[in-house]
């Protein structure tokens, strides 16, 4: 589904360029969940917003479906976000304004679909998150655990191919970051969804199928460790 080939993309800071992802190179099938694993500054971010076609690389090529992302119009590359993949950060990145419904409902809006549907899908995905209870709860009534649930509903609702997770459970404590991997984890193999998850936490990384080790900006491949994710 997602293919890497020898992808580069550098930054330069004052007194030193910056390799953030330095010649990847790596494939991601349909329904699996991969986790990249590495420090702050590893090039985790980087990579996640290559595939999602916030960044374009300065070699290499990233292709989504055999679709070359760099070759991609602005309106393909919108296109491309808003139907084929699903995101969820760190810092939740609620519309603080709105419900928690009217958050994951926004997405389909922005799609054109129509209100009724919208609200409708929001909550069977609120109900797939626990939070059907909460649909009427701003983000500032809501913990930053069922925050975060809001998120992972709102990456979900579009019915997504591959859902992109940077951080996801940074600003969590242990027991709402487990709720929310085992939901992520749940939701996306029933649904048959990619994930690609970055972490610094080796016991989020534990939930993946798949393990990458990532460390100046190159890429290996690790053991899976057993552990939450044969929950």
């Amino acid at each position: 589904m997602l293919e890497f080939e020898n992808v580069r993309k550098h930054y330069v800071s004052p007194g030193e360029a910056i390799r953030a992802v330095d010649g990847v190179s790596v494939d991601v099938a349909a329904g699996a969940f991969v986790a990249i694993f590495g420090p702050s500054g590893s090039g985790k971010s980087t990579l996640l917003s290559l595939a999602g076609g916030l960044l374009s690389p300065d070699g290499g090529t990233v292709r989504f479906e055999g679709r070359d992302l760099a070759a991609l119009r602005k309106p393909e590359v919108l296109s491309y976000r808003r139907n084929e993949i699903g995101m969820i950060f760190q810092s939740f990145d609620l519309v603080s304004g709105m419900t928690a419904e009217e958050n994951v409902a926004l997405p389909l809006l922005l799609r054109r679909t129509r209100r009724r549907e919208a609200q409708e899908r929001a909550r069977k995905a609120l109900d797939d998150v626990g939070l059907l209870q909460r649909l009427s709860h701003t983000p500032a009534e809501l913990s930053g655990g069922e925050q975060q649930r809001v998120a992972v509903a709102r990456a979900l609702v579009g019915e997504p191919k591959l859902v992109l997770a940077d951080e996801p459970t940074g600003n969590l404590d242990s027991e709402a970051g487990n709720v929310v991997l085992q939901l992520l984890s749940s939701l996306t193999r029933r649904r048959g969804v990619a994930t690609i998850l970055a972490t610094h936490d080796d016991q989020a990384a534990g939930y993946a199928d798949r393990l990458m080790q990532m460390r100046d900006g190159r890429l290996s491949e690790s053991e899976p460790r057993a552990t939450e994710r044969s929950q």
